[in-house]
């Protein structure tokens, strides 16, 4: 592999890993738990950018801190899961624009 391919390969690189945190950034995924009681949305890199409770779940809980706290990280949980379905599907997509076949020969 010749010096000018190496650059040109890195180069791609930075470029990818730029989009990559840009997507981290701007992707966004929602899950709900307990039939919609618990929305929990976060973004690619899984911080929690909202949490909403429906005003129902004080009933549904009735005083049960245990199933309020389970339907809040089961919401949590879901939407991290979509988000890493969500960035997984944009990385292949991204890769496949990257001929490394071209660079490599």
């Amino acid at each position: 592999m010749d010096f000018g391919k190496l650059q040109e390969m890195m180069g791609q690189a930075q470029h990818m890993q730029a989009q990559m945190e840009e997507k981290l950034a701007t992707t966004t995924a929602e899950a709900t738990s307990g039939g919609g009681l618990v929305t929990a949305r976060v973004n690619g890199r899984k911080e929690l950018l909202r949490l909403k409770l429906d005003p129902n779940v004080l009933t549904a809980a009735s005083g049960d801190i245990e199933m309020l706290e389970d339907l809040i990280t089961a919401a949590i949980n879901e939407a991290g899961r979509k988000a890493d379905a969500q960035m997984q599907s944009e990385t292949q997509g991204m890769l496949g624009g990257m001929d490394l076949g071209k660079l490599l020969g």
